[in-house]
């Protein structure tokens, strides 16, 4: 027995040595800072960041789209595939133990009977009946069972992670189509407010018109802007019930079903967002935690496919009895012990091919849990250099606005005074709507760009 123990025991270390695959390093250069300004060094530890915004309204969406949106269902779905394939793939570790149980009868038709029949003129059937305990167990010499589990276990992360990433998309994509549906909505509400303006200049050019202090030229001008101004109106609508539509359909509903408030565009606020430092970022975002996952998974199963390609032993050991009569079938009972060992040969270059396939499958993922780290960085550092841009742009729109308005309220008067000309009243009304629907679209795009910082640095979530 002790040249077998020791064999056993040299296998064994084999075996575990084989598992000890050096891990491979992303070699992405981490930058020490953001390249962008003005960004804080406390890091986001907020989960619920949509809260941030200072809208209830949106708090409600959100709350309807984790429960009823279905691609988060089908991520959830696919949580539990990957538990069962765990627990599938952890099985052969240990003995597979089965109890059965027959009952046969042979009979004799005609003829004297043979030998393994054991049947004669006067004994023309046979019964026999057993119960038999197998045990069986495949020794994980090369540790290529180990490795199955761990890869199994592996691809369970990577698929937690890729549910987490599919709710961070799917609720920053809410946040982004509520803001987007409340700026369509003030957009067109600017729009009613300046055909307002332009019917009524429009009603002083008419009264001059009449009046003979002013020309049919003018009178057409300021009817077309009048129209212009109608045209945009139902454009907006058409723009404002699209965003509608696709933010009913992030939550699962259709658009008759989705009710938003009267929450103004106005209220909505953008927080302060800590950046923190571009080394956290590797512990913060899911789908950089999925693709480390998966490169794992992939590791593991080149030392399955390795296995694979040597020896392997099975044991296995039974315990039965059998008998003529089924009242007697466990009077005799008896076990039986096996051993087998079992090596490929020739295969046709299959098991080799499935090798050198897991090798380049492993070599696949590590660029692609690369290109996600270089991809995080990017996304953080656009987010970041738009919140700043657009910034910058607000305070300068701010003034523009308020010049805007002065400059139209005085063209205005001083065109019912008969001090002005029509086309500098013109003018300065399509510089004010350019102006007030500037705004809009300034802090719309500035609110999508803390959703987007949000998204960028993870939405607060922590790998657990």
């Amino acid at each position: 027995m002790k040249p077998s123990l020791s064999l056993l025991s040299a296998c064994l270390l084999l075996g575990a040595c084989s598992q000890n695959t050096p891990r491979d390093d992303h070699d992405v250069l981490t930058p020490a800072t953001w390249q962008s300004a003005h960004t804080l060094a406390n890091p986001l530890t907020q989960q619920q960041w949509w809260q941030q915004f200072g809208s209830p309204e949106l708090d409600r969406l959100i709350a309807q789209a984790q429960g009823g949106s279905y691609d988060l269902a089908g991520a959830v779905a696919r949580v539990r595939q990957a538990q069962a394939s765990a627990v599938i793939a952890g099985a052969p570790l240990l003995p597979e133990i089965k109890l059965g149980g027959s009952g046969n009868r042979e009979k004799l038709l005609r003829g004297k009977g043979y030998s393994q029949l054991d049947a004669t003129d006067n004994k023309k059937a046979v019964d026999y009946f057993d119960a038999r305990l197998t045990a069986s167990y495949e020794v994980d010499f090369w540790g290529g069972k180990a490795a199955a589990r761990d890869s199994a276990l592996q691809a369970l992360q990577a698929s937690e992670f890729d549910r987490a990433t599919v709710e961070l998309t799917l609720l920053s994509g809410v946040a982004n189509s509520y803001v987007q549906t409340l700026a369509l909505d003030e957009q067109s509400r600017i729009a009613r407010l300046n055909l307002n303006n332009a019917q009524r200049v429009l009603g002083v050019v008419q009264t001059r018109y009449d009046a003979g202090s002013a020309t049919a030229l003018e009178l057409a001008q300021q009817k077309s802007l009048v129209a212009s101004q109608q045209r945009q109106l139902p454009l907006i609508e058409q723009q404002a019930q699209e965003a509608r539509i696709t933010l009913a359909v992030l939550m699962g509903r259709p658009v008759q079903q989705l009710t938003i408030g009267d929450t103004a565009f106005a209220q909505l606020h953008w927080p302060s967002i800590g950046s923190g430092l571009p080394s956290e970022l590797l512990t913060r975002r899911p789908d950089i935690a999925s693709a480390e996952a998966k490169l794992a998974a992939a590791r593991a199963d080149v030392i399955v496919a390795r296995a694979a390609l040597l020896p392997g032993l099975t044991l296995g050991a039974s315990l039965g009895s059998g008998a003529d009569r089924l009242s007697d079938v466990l009077r005799s009972p008896f076990y039986n012990l096996t051993a087998g060992l079992t090596a490929p040969i020739f295969n046709n270059g299959r098991l080799s091919a499935e090798r050198d396939k897991a090798s380049a499958r492993q070599q696949e993922l590590l660029q692609t849990y690369r290109a996600s780290i270089i991809s995080a960085f990017a996304d953080v550092e656009k987010a970041l250099n738009s919140a700043n841009g657009l910034d910058q742009q607000r305070q300068w729109q701010d003034e523009e606005l308020k010049q805007a308005q002065q400059a139209f309220d005085i063209a205005e008067n001083r065109y019912k005074a008969g001090a002005e000309m029509l086309l500098t009243v013109l003018q300065t009304q399509n510089t004010l709507y350019q102006a007030q629907d500037q705004q809009v679209q300034l802090r719309m795009a500035r609110l999508q760009a803390s959703i987007a910082l949000y998204k960028a640095l993870g939405g607060g979530w922590q790998a657990m």
